[in-house]
């Protein structure tokens, strides 16, 4: 079985040696691929002489990074890491397992299970940005998903030469756990041990900007891929504050059959179209995300059989 180790980069000349040694050390047999990210440091030069297979990447942002390397790099196994020496090369074993045995398409490095990341991670808000995205998605897809935005996983060829990827930045890891949820892919979560960066080494996520990115990214897939859902709540809405404008108006032409307020009037009748025009959406979204849905598990299909040909 062919393992591509991916390891997205961005100034990391200070761990980079280290992370892909260690996983030479752990996985002998496998391919370390680093794709530099307009590094300003030495990262490219370090890791060609560490025995990685180095690709550059000019469009910034760690989604392009990996759109690149899932279009780029044929394996069997797939296991995506950082270069920032955060997550020990020592549990790829126990992330290729499920891949190997095929009990899963996408195997999840848990830090939040034995609290690690918690007690690791010193960068402010952190922890709660990753309490409420995973809150969100584990409610809006039905799933019990501890960690959401961990950046070490394992997939297998099917996942990773389906994976349609959109996002630019850091909101990557959302968008990969979003879609095995929607599509159905088999995931399983492994604990590992988290620890944070080396004294000298500084994290590239901004936890303001990068965290509104991520909130945004949600609610835009949440349209997208629940639009029933998303356009029926915005019809509820349109309506109550329809009825509770309107509702005034009615009484006061029971009562007097006449009609003053007649700016609340047409309020009350743009709102009501509104959530009209709403819930049309929802059900014209649904059926077209449902046909979507059809088209999706052909290409899968087709996947399926090119991979088993291949093999």
């Amino acid at each position: 079985m062919k393992i591509a180790i991916l390891l997205p980069c961005y100034n990391e000349e200070l761990t980079i040696e280290k992370v892909i040694k260690d996983f030479k050390k752990e996985l002998p047999e496998c391919e370390v691929y680093v794709y530099d990210n307009n590094s300003k440091d030495k990262t490219f030069e370090i890791a060609e002489k560490s025995g990685a297979i180095v690709k550059k990447e000019y469009r910034q942002g760690k989604g392009n990074v990996v759109r690149s390397m899932f279009m780029d790099i044929d394996a069997d196994c797939y296991v995506m890491a950082d270069g920032d020496d955060t997550y020990p090369a020592e549990f790829v074993h126990a992330l290729i397992e499920p891949i190997i045995k095929k009990e899963a398409n996408m195997v999840i490095g848990d830090r939040h299970s034995n609290g690690t990341y918690k007690n690791e991670n010193k960068r402010k808000f952190h922890n709660l940005g990753n309490v409420t995205v995973r809150t969100l998605i584990n409610k809006l897809f039905s799933s019990n998903i501890n960690d959401i935005m961990t950046g070490y996983r394992s997939f297998d060829k099917e996942f990773v030469k389906s994976m349609p990827i959109l996002s630019e930045g850091f909101e990557i890891e959302t968008e990969i756990s979003i879609h095995a949820l929607d599509k159905k892919f088999l995931v399983k979560e492994i604990p590992i041990v988290y620890r944070d960066r080396p004294e000298g080494s500084f994290s590239k996520l901004n936890t303001f900007t990068d965290g509104i990115k991520v909130l945004r990214t949600i609610f835009t897939l949440f349209k997208d891929y629940k639009p029933l859902i998303f356009f029926s709540i915005c019809s509820l809405i349109f309506l109550i504050l329809g009825l509770a404008v309107g509702t005034p108006v009615i009484v006061e032409f029971i009562e007097t059959k006449l009609i003053t307020k007649q700016p609340s009037a047409l309020l009350a009748v743009g709102l009501v179209i509104l959530s009209t025009l709403s819930m049309s959406c929802a059900l014209i979204l649904d059926t077209v995300v449902k046909q979507n849905k059809r088209l999706y598990e052909l290409h899968l299909s087709e996947i399926k059989y090119r991979i088993k040909n291949e093999k």
